[in-house]
């Protein structure tokens, strides 16, 4: 992610009036210290600044590392600051946007594990460079999600309005109409209408050449059956996952599924080299990019942001990056991975699925409830 990071710090720079950057999480090392020193640039040359971080995500950023930047006037603030509720509701977006201009969206986080090419060091993720009119809708979201930090129930109901505002102020209707190059996705508690899960299925229905990579798997089983009806059908689906993973549970419930993809002819591939990280669902012509994941989590927890781009060349290189990274990602040969299931393994996928599909989503509906 050197070159992402590069290209944050040139945005940053060249940035004239206003500068939005919001992360799940930051480290105090490698490339946090590069971006703060460019936004305290930044704030020298007058742009206005605001930096938003998720309380569980950035636990280890401490005030000391914050000070300068407020004491150059950057507006910082904290999501869901209470220790009880952090660990159910988690500010998983990634943005930065720049003047209303230009903004970079992806699936990366601001940490030296990140740092490097994805194979020979540094975890391997995704992400967009975007000009245009998104830009300034990116730019509002961003600002949704700063009032909403606090997360206490006068911000809640209050980003319930400002949400639902803003969606009938753009014209967005209440499904995806495959018409627009550019769509914007949010999902999380108080957003209506689920757009996120509803564009997914709206793509999966006319696809025929599906290639996933996700660093977390626990789709839901609509969008399962939906995937079986394209392998089984005229189409392809391959789907790439993690090798080696920072979450240990989340591969374990994705194997749950398994013997099931692979009965239905989808491909599974793991990457081998570094953490799979990655968050990008390419559907023929159409691109999904962003900080969502196929997993309960991401589709029905976390605050989210995906777009979604119907762009031939940009689906182009999306399919290109894919093939690079299956050169490091081999095939998972069903018959020896069958073999090597022992009743332990499947205990395992199995608890690791209930505790991931099953209890954490109910807690948190249930705390939602008690907040909201």
């Amino acid at each position: 992610m050197d070159e992402a990071y590069a290209e944050m710090e040139r945005c940053i720079d060249g940035a004239t009036r206003s500068i939005r950057l919001e992360t799940y999480i930051m480290r105090e090392a490698g490339p946090a210290t590069r971006l703060r020193a460019a936004l305290l640039r930044a704030r020298t040359r007058g742009v206005r600044v605001r930096l938003l971080l998720d309380a569980f995500g950035s636990e280890d950023v401490h005030q000391p590392f914050l000070a300068s930047l407020r004491d150059a006037g950057v507006r910082v603030a904290v999501f869901n600051p209470k220790r009880l509720l952090r660990l159910s509701f988690r500010n998983h977006r990634k943005l930065l946007v720049v003047d209303r201009a230009a903004a970079i969206v992806g699936g990366f986080n601001i940490g030296p594990e990140y740092a490097g090419d994805g194979v020979t060091r540094g975890w391997c993720d995704t992400g967009v460079l975007i000009h245009g009119p998104i830009a300034a809708a990116l730019e509002q979201s961003f600002d949704a999600m700063f009032g909403l930090a606090p997360f206490n129930v006068r911000r809640i109901r209050r980003f319930r309005r400002q949400v639902r505002r803003l969606a009938a102020a753009s014209g967005q209707p209440h499904h995806v109409t495959g018409t627009g190059p550019v769509e914007l996705l949010t999902s999380g508690p108080a957003i209506p209408r689920r757009l996120l899960r509803r564009a997914l299925r709206h793509d999966l229905r006319k696809a025929r050449e599906v290639a996933i990579a996700s660093a977390y798997f626990l789709p839901s089983s609509r969008i399962r059956r939906m995937l079986y009806r394209v392998a089984q059908g005229a189409g392809r689906v391959r789907i790439l996952l993690a090798g080696n993973t920072d979450v240990p549970l989340a591969r374990y419930a994705a194997e749950r599924f398994y013997p099931r993809l692979f009965h239905r002819k989808v491909t599974i591939h793991e990457y081998q080299p570094q953490i799979l990280h990655a968050k990008l669902v390419i559907m023929d012509d159409v691109v999904y990019v962003g900080s969502c994941n196929l997993d309960r989590r991401s589709l029905h927890i976390n605050y989210e942001l995906l777009l979604r781009l119907h762009w031939p060349e940009l689906a182009a290189d999306a399919r290109q990056w894919f093939e690079q990274a299956l050169q490091h990602a081999p095939a998972v040969d069903p018959a020896p991975w069958r073999a090597a299931r022992n009743t332990w393994r499947r205990l395992r996928s199995q608890l690791a699925y209930l505790l991931l599909a099953r209890v954490d989503p109910l807690l948190a509906r249930r705390r939602f409830r008690a907040i909201s």
